[in-house]
């Protein structure tokens, strides 16, 4: 349970910084006994992440992070313009990975860093896969994408080539409500008669696993 009564009160506040991405306020304020304090914080929009899981792995994208200066892999995740967060997760889903899914399922919403920002993230399980074309964005040119099982993507998080937190949250989400997520996923599939097992090929995985698409040359 979580106190809806703000223990510190804000005196003032002024935009610092802004574009078009995200601004950083200033507050003053002043704490329970009464000190006065600073407290800067950025304003950014919510996001989403989608983990897009197939015959016990995921598709997971990479692609390079200026601000820690290097490549990094992760879940599919952003914003874009949407009704609904359900809607954010199909479109951001289909952008980076040419996947569209049958089913999502809510799994949480988290703070993304609630020291140093306001912005949540919403996560969304999504099952029933099909490949289609990407419509990336040009700031997403170096993408690169492939499916891992799940025992190599949790050895991603351990030797550190998986160091997204909100990969590895949203990861934690599913293990937590796989019980009912999951379990829910794939009462829908034995309604429609085992559809995946009708689509032949490769178990009907919409990528082969350790597949690359959008390959950076030299990687």
């Amino acid at each position: 349970m979580t106190d809806a009564q703000p223990v510190i009160r804000q005196i003032s506040s002024q935009v610092v910084y802004s574009n078009a991405w995200m601004t950083v306020r200033e507050d003053r304020i002043e704490r329970p006994d009464g000190s006065p304090g600073l407290y800067g914080y950025v304003v950014k929009p919510d996001f989403v992440v989608v983990v897009p899981k197939e015959d016990d792995g995921y598709h997971i994208v990479e692609e390079y992070r200026y601000p820690i200066g290097r490549r990094t892999w992760s879940f599919p995740q952003g914003t874009a313009e949407a009704a609904t967060h359900e809607d954010e997760a199909r479109r951001e889903l289909a952008e980076e990975t040419g996947l569209r899914a049958e089913r999502l399922s809510f799994l949480g919403t988290m703070d993304n860093a609630h020291g140093i920002t306001d912005q949540r993230l919403h996560v969304y399980l999504a099952t029933g896969l099909t490949k289609g074309k990407t419509d990336r964005e040009h700031t997403e040119q170096d993408m690169r994408q492939r499916w891992v099982d799940r025992a190599e993507f949790e050895r991603m998080i351990l030797d550190g080539s998986i160091t997204d937190s909100s990969t590895v949250a949203a990861h934690m989400l599913l293990l937590l409500q796989r019980p009912h997520a999951e379990d829910a996923a794939h009462a829908k599939n034995a309604v429609h008669g085992g559809a995946a097992a009708n689509r032949g090929g490769d178990h009907g995985r919409a990528g082969a696993p350790g597949e690359l698409d959008g390959e950076v040359p030299g990687l």
